[in-house]
């Protein structure tokens, strides 16, 4: 547990700037230095973050409408999806620090731990979507 909070601290600390401070500046089309890969690796991963959620809400939804539309001795499509979720993320977080490991301590650390979340994340995006189709959505 220890070790998810110590990844959670090196991946947000490039983004604890002073109170009115801006991030830096990436270019992530082409990133030249180890700063502008974690920069650009943080955001790949945000915006695949992102999606994700909102394709767990979508999914969400339609475990809520099969629950709604089951007898009592069915349901529970909802909560087991909300249980899969916390302890898929739980996974995700746990294995990318693993990966982490390949440069712990320096500073490709955080763009292997947040390059394995966006990873992970998509495809876990891409989990959800097919779990809403085969339900009937």
């Amino acid at each position: 547990m220890k070790s998810v909070f110590v990844a959670a601290a090196v991946c947000l600390g490039f983004y604890a700037l002073p109170a009115g401070a801006q991030e830096p500046k990436a270019n992530c089309k082409n990133p030249q230095t180890q700063m502008e890969m974690n920069i650009c690796s943080q955001r790949d991963f945000d915006a695949a973050d992102k999606a994700l959620n909102a394709q767990y809400q979508t999914t969400r939804k339609a475990m809520k409408n099969w629950d709604a539309d089951s007898s009592a001795d069915l349901k529970g499509a909802e909560d087991a999806l909300v249980k899969a979720q916390r302890a898929w993320v739980a996974y995700r977080d746990a294995q990318c620090i693993s990966t982490g490991f390949q440069a712990h301590g320096g500073s490709m650390e955080p763009m292997l731990i947040s390059g394995c979340q966006a990873d992970l994340t998509r495809k876990r995006s891409a989990e959800l979507k097919e779990l809403t189709e085969a339900m009937g959505n």
